[in-house]
């Protein structure tokens, strides 16, 4: 059932606050309009378009500071931050990614998209991987946008361990599950 134009803009609205890396062709599908009836809701609503979403994220100041790694050493672009809680980065997989044969994205920078973010969540100086328990549920194909989401499930001082979750997803479908035991420092 198709909604009123009202009703449409507001979900709109809720799904691209929600997720701000919607592209508009999933907008589409996803409220069964044209691409381009989507375009003109956003600019009624005076919604950016996704590049610009997108910039704008990237350039809000987060209130937690990667402690743990330089920010160029994080693979993948972190979006936002809160030091031993969350974390989200996004990456967009490019011709060099992936294997030439398919264009299937090589597991490795996934892993290390997942990896990196797991360690920049950590609110030391010193955050290595000690253990990592990894899922590759579907594969990833050049051009797609790979948002990693990383949630500090249980911080342990007395042995200097943490556990944080890492879910990928495309298309907000999950694509990969790690499960990272980080070492940190005791002091």
């Amino acid at each position: 059932m198709k909604r009123n134009k009202q009703d449409r803009q507001k979900s709109l609205k809720d799904t691209i606050l929600e997720n701000p890396f919607v592209t508009d062709e999933e907008l589409a599908d996803k409220f069964s309009v044209s691409v381009q009836t989507i375009r003109l809701d956003r600019l009624e609503l005076s919604i950016p378009e996704l590049r610009e979403r997108i910039k704008n994220v990237a350039e809000t100041k987060f209130d937690d500071e990667v402690r743990s790694l330089p920010i160029e050493e994080v693979i993948g672009e972190i979006i936002d931050i809160e030091l031993d809680r969350t974390a989200i980065s996004i990456f967009d997989v490019r011709r060099e990614h992936v294997f030439k044969r398919n264009d299937i994205a090589r597991g490795h920078h996934l892993f290390a998209q997942a990896n990196s973010l797991a360690v920049a969540v950590i609110n030391d100086e010193l955050a290595l991987t000690a253990r990592a328990n990894i899922h590759f549920i579907q594969s990833v194909k050049e051009s797609e946008r790979v948002v990693a989401k990383a949630k500090v499930i249980k911080i342990d001082n007395d042995f200097g361990r943490t556990i944080v979750e890492v879910h990928s997803y495309v298309n907000n479908e999950l694509i990969f599950q790690g499960e990272f035991e980080m070492y940190r420092s005791t002091k």
